[in-house]
């Protein structure tokens, strides 16, 4: 099985069609895809609309030369090349995140349920962003150890250093006696940079200076993993592989808005805990894999 990967230049969005290829042990190539202009985009929603499908609208990074049985993507600037290229070639249309604007007779449509996705036979409802983790080896402890994981700002939350220092205080006296692995983001702030860099933990990846990810060994070794509210990507990792309890750091008061409203679900559903001073032991996990033979059928 091959797929075809649009790809708009998100990581967020470009991993979960990676995930959902790999859970299917499918082969890849992934192409970027942009509009020809902004008002390119706009014209998309109405050709949608009127079921008009044309490749004027957008630009492939390379020519399509092989034969693919799906296209796979997610993001709002791929999803109409996915239709278009889909009715042109006749490979399945698969989307991994709910393309509003658009009509929604794509061949499967993978919809977080802080969306609220209508019931749709073609439309399958997940509790979180598809995932697929593999260690790499970066991080090995020699002893029990705790893993914090650092995002930054975005449209809804701005860190707050003074709140992050409390939090990372507390975790530090509860788990004295544990090795404390730490890591960043790319959308990490400078001024939380220079705050982490103060505790001096077993363990500590800031990315602006080196550009890893130890995010999977994190969740195959740690016992307990903590994680800024601002990332559904990075949550859906912890609640999908490994045995480490999950709780996360809120970041404000903000809860009208999807980060919010996606932790809340799956902490109804056990998956993880809202941290509050105490540890809740939530370690539920997710089998994305089990979505797999759903969306081939």
């Amino acid at each position: 099985m091959r797929f075809l990967i649009l790809s708009d230049g998100r990581m967020g969005h470009l991993n979960q069609s990676i995930a959902f290829a790999k859970h299917a042990n499918a082969t890849y190539e992934i192409v970027p895809v942009i509009f020809t202009c902004k008002l390119s985009k706009i014209l998309s929603y109405l050709f949608d609309f009127l079921h008009i499908y044309s490749t004027v609208l957008f630009k492939l990074d390379k020519p399509l030369l092989q034969k693919f049985d799906a296209i796979i993507s997610a993001g709002s600037s791929t999803y109409y090349a996915n239709k278009t290229l889909s009715r042109i070639y006749g490979f399945k249309s698969i989307t991994m995140m709910l393309p509003k604007g658009y009509r929604y007779d794509f061949d499967v449509i993978f919809a977080q349920t802080h969306d609220n996705p209508p019931i749709q036979k073609n439309i399958i409802s997940l509790p979180a962003n598809m995932s697929f983790t593999q260690p790499q080896g970066l991080f090995l402890p020699l002893k029990p150890s705790i893993g914090i994981i650092i995002g930054g700002n975005n449209a809804v939350f701005t860190m707050d250093a003074v709140k992050l220092k409390t939090q990372l205080d507390s975790i530090a006296k509860k788990f004295k006696d544990y090795d404390i692995a730490l890591t960043t983001s790319p959308r990490t702030p400078l001024h939380i940079e220079k705050l982490l860099e103060e505790y001096h933990f077993a363990y500590t990846v800031i990315f602006s200076h080196q550009k890893i990810n130890p995010i999977a060994d994190f969740l195959h070794h740690c016992k307990t993993i903590f994680i800024t509210m601002d990332s559904t990507s990075m949550i859906s990792e912890a609640i999908s592989y490994g045995n480490a309890s999950v709780e996360i750091l809120p970041l404000n008061d903000a809860k009208d808005n999807k980060f919010y409203a996606m932790v809340e679900n799956l902490e109804k559903e056990e998956f993880l805990h809202i941290f509050d001073g105490d540890i809740a032991r939530k370690n539920k996990k997710i089998d994305f894999s089990a979505y797999r033979q759903e969306a081939l059928l």
